[in-house]
Protein backbone atom coordinates (compact mmCIF):
# COMPACT_ATOMS: atom_id res chain seq x y z
CA UNK A 1 0.00 0.00 0.00
CA UNK A 2 1.22 3.62 -0.98
CA UNK A 3 1.51 6.31 1.41
CA UNK A 4 -1.00 8.48 -0.30
CA UNK A 5 -3.61 5.20 -0.57
CA UNK A 6 -2.82 4.67 3.39
CA UNK A 7 -3.18 8.57 4.30
CA UNK A 8 -6.67 8.60 2.24
CA UNK A 9 -8.45 5.63 3.77
CA UNK A 10 -6.91 7.17 7.48
CA UNK A 11 -8.60 10.02 6.83
CA UNK A 12 -12.19 8.21 5.60
CA UNK A 13 -11.50 5.77 8.49
CA UNK A 14 -11.54 8.70 11.18
CA UNK A 15 -14.31 11.09 9.18
CA UNK A 16 -16.53 7.85 9.52
CA UNK A 17 -15.39 7.34 13.03
CA UNK A 18 -16.48 10.60 13.87
CA UNK A 19 -19.64 10.63 12.02
CA UNK A 20 -20.24 7.41 14.14
CA UNK A 21 -19.91 9.05 17.57
CA UNK A 22 -21.84 11.84 16.19
CA UNK A 23 -24.96 9.87 14.54
CA UNK A 24 -25.12 6.90 16.27
CA UNK A 25 -23.45 3.29 15.49
CA UNK A 26 -26.30 2.44 13.60
CA UNK A 27 -25.27 4.61 10.12
CA UNK A 28 -21.42 4.04 11.00
CA UNK A 29 -21.31 1.63 7.91
CA UNK A 30 -23.07 3.51 5.91
CA UNK A 31 -21.29 6.33 6.50
CA UNK A 32 -17.94 5.13 5.67
CA UNK A 33 -19.15 3.80 2.53
CA UNK A 34 -19.94 7.05 1.35
CA UNK A 35 -17.31 8.96 2.93
CA UNK A 36 -14.81 6.39 1.01
CA UNK A 37 -16.25 6.58 -2.37
CA UNK A 38 -17.23 10.07 -2.69
CA UNK A 39 -20.78 9.23 -2.97
CA UNK A 40 -20.89 8.42 -6.66
CA UNK A 41 -19.66 5.51 -8.20
CA UNK A 42 -17.19 4.26 -10.94
CA UNK A 43 -20.06 5.48 -13.30
CA UNK A 44 -20.60 8.81 -11.70
CA UNK A 45 -23.84 7.67 -10.77
CA UNK A 46 -24.33 9.25 -6.76
CA UNK A 47 -24.90 5.74 -4.87
CA UNK A 48 -27.97 5.20 -2.23
CA UNK A 49 -26.93 3.63 0.75
CA UNK A 50 -29.41 2.72 3.10
CA UNK A 51 -28.98 0.20 6.68
CA UNK A 52 -31.59 -3.11 5.96
CA UNK A 53 -34.14 -1.83 8.18
CA UNK A 54 -34.43 1.78 5.62
CA UNK A 55 -35.31 -0.78 2.92
CA UNK A 56 -37.28 -2.90 4.94
CA UNK A 57 -39.16 0.40 5.47
CA UNK A 58 -39.10 1.50 2.14
CA UNK A 59 -40.43 -1.85 0.00
CA UNK A 60 -42.83 -4.26 0.21
CA UNK A 61 -42.02 -7.47 1.55
CA UNK A 62 -42.08 -8.60 -1.85
CA UNK A 63 -39.47 -6.03 -3.44
CA UNK A 64 -37.19 -6.48 -0.34
CA UNK A 65 -37.02 -10.24 -1.24
CA UNK A 66 -35.88 -9.73 -4.91
CA UNK A 67 -34.50 -6.25 -4.71
CA UNK A 68 -31.98 -6.90 -1.46
CA UNK A 69 -32.22 -11.16 -0.94
CA UNK A 70 -32.03 -11.55 -4.60
CA UNK A 71 -34.76 -13.74 -4.94
CA UNK A 72 -37.49 -13.67 -7.78
CA UNK A 73 -40.91 -13.18 -8.22
CA UNK A 74 -43.33 -15.78 -9.80
CA UNK A 75 -43.35 -15.53 -13.78
CA UNK A 76 -46.55 -14.35 -15.25
CA UNK A 77 -47.31 -12.34 -11.95
CA UNK A 78 -46.14 -8.65 -12.90
CA UNK A 79 -48.85 -6.43 -14.23
CA UNK A 80 -45.53 -5.10 -16.01
CA UNK A 81 -45.60 -7.84 -18.31
CA UNK A 82 -49.07 -5.91 -19.92
CA UNK A 83 -47.66 -2.65 -20.15
CA UNK A 84 -47.61 -1.57 -23.78
CA UNK A 85 -47.41 2.55 -23.58
CA UNK A 86 -44.62 4.43 -24.23
CA UNK A 87 -42.29 5.35 -21.14
CA UNK A 88 -39.70 4.64 -18.63
CA UNK A 89 -39.44 1.59 -16.25
CA UNK A 90 -37.42 2.56 -13.17
CA UNK A 91 -35.84 1.20 -9.68
CA UNK A 92 -38.58 0.76 -7.71
CA UNK A 93 -36.14 1.39 -5.06
CA UNK A 94 -34.23 4.73 -6.38
CA UNK A 95 -36.30 5.59 -9.41
CA UNK A 96 -32.91 5.48 -11.26
CA UNK A 97 -33.67 5.34 -15.32
CA UNK A 98 -33.26 1.72 -16.12
CA UNK A 99 -35.31 0.60 -19.14
CA UNK A 100 -37.12 2.18 -22.06
CA UNK A 101 -40.73 1.03 -23.39
CA UNK A 102 -38.98 1.27 -26.93
CA UNK A 103 -36.66 -1.64 -25.82
CA UNK A 104 -39.64 -3.91 -24.51
CA UNK A 105 -40.48 -6.90 -26.12
CA UNK A 106 -42.54 -10.02 -24.91
CA UNK A 107 -39.94 -12.79 -24.34
CA UNK A 108 -42.60 -15.76 -23.55
CA UNK A 109 -40.59 -16.10 -20.21
CA UNK A 110 -43.16 -14.04 -17.88
CA UNK A 111 -40.95 -11.71 -16.89
CA UNK A 112 -40.76 -8.31 -18.48
CA UNK A 113 -37.87 -8.20 -20.53
CA UNK A 114 -35.89 -5.26 -22.68
CA UNK A 115 -32.96 -5.61 -24.85
CA UNK A 116 -30.96 -2.99 -24.13
CA UNK A 117 -30.56 -0.75 -20.88
CA UNK A 118 -31.81 2.77 -21.23
CA UNK A 119 -27.98 3.79 -20.71
CA UNK A 120 -25.48 1.12 -20.03
CA UNK A 121 -24.00 2.91 -16.82
CA UNK A 122 -27.38 2.54 -15.32
CA UNK A 123 -27.34 -0.84 -14.90
CA UNK A 124 -24.73 -2.65 -13.19
CA UNK A 125 -23.50 -6.38 -14.13
CA UNK A 126 -22.02 -8.88 -11.82
CA UNK A 127 -21.32 -13.26 -11.97
CA UNK A 128 -24.19 -14.62 -10.60
CA UNK A 129 -22.88 -19.19 -9.93
CA UNK A 130 -26.13 -19.99 -7.81
CA UNK A 131 -28.37 -22.52 -8.81
CA UNK A 132 -25.27 -24.66 -9.96
CA UNK A 133 -24.75 -22.48 -13.59
CA UNK A 134 -23.78 -19.29 -14.02
CA UNK A 135 -25.41 -16.21 -14.95
CA UNK A 136 -25.22 -12.65 -15.05
CA UNK A 137 -26.81 -10.75 -12.61
CA UNK A 138 -28.14 -7.26 -13.50
CA UNK A 139 -28.08 -4.61 -10.61
CA UNK A 140 -29.22 -0.87 -10.34
CA UNK A 141 -26.12 1.02 -10.47
CA UNK A 142 -27.35 3.47 -7.67
CA UNK A 143 -28.87 1.60 -5.17
CA UNK A 144 -27.36 -2.22 -5.87
CA UNK A 145 -30.56 -3.51 -6.43
CA UNK A 146 -30.87 -6.59 -7.81
CA UNK A 147 -33.64 -6.33 -10.95
CA UNK A 148 -33.24 -9.64 -12.72
CA UNK A 149 -30.46 -11.21 -15.42
CA UNK A 150 -29.17 -10.51 -18.66
CA UNK A 151 -28.75 -13.62 -21.14
CA UNK A 152 -27.56 -13.88 -24.95
CA UNK A 153 -30.87 -14.98 -26.68
CA UNK A 154 -32.33 -11.67 -27.41
CA UNK A 155 -33.39 -9.80 -30.31
CA UNK A 156 -31.94 -7.84 -33.00
CA UNK A 157 -30.01 -5.34 -32.32
CA UNK A 158 -28.25 -6.57 -29.15
CA UNK A 159 -29.00 -9.98 -29.23
CA UNK A 160 -29.81 -9.80 -25.08
CA UNK A 161 -32.73 -10.24 -22.98
CA UNK A 162 -32.63 -8.27 -19.86
CA UNK A 163 -35.12 -10.57 -18.12
CA UNK A 164 -36.00 -8.33 -15.17
CA UNK A 165 -38.56 -8.77 -11.94
CA UNK A 166 -41.70 -6.91 -12.53
CA UNK A 167 -41.42 -6.37 -8.59
CA UNK A 168 -37.87 -4.33 -9.17
CA UNK A 169 -39.20 -1.60 -11.82
CA UNK A 170 -41.83 1.01 -11.64
CA UNK A 171 -43.59 2.25 -15.15
CA UNK A 172 -43.49 5.56 -15.59
CA UNK A 173 -45.70 6.59 -18.21
CA UNK A 174 -44.57 9.22 -20.85
CA UNK A 175 -47.18 12.22 -21.38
Amino acid sequence: MNRRHFLSASLALGAGALLARLRGSETFARDILQVQAGGLNSKGIKKVVKTDAEWKQLLTPEQYNVMREKGTEVPYSSPLNDIHDKGIFECAACELPLFSSSAKFDSGTGWPSFWAPIKKENVREQADNSLSMTRTEVLCARCDAHSGHVFDDGPKPTGLRYCMNGVALKFVKKV
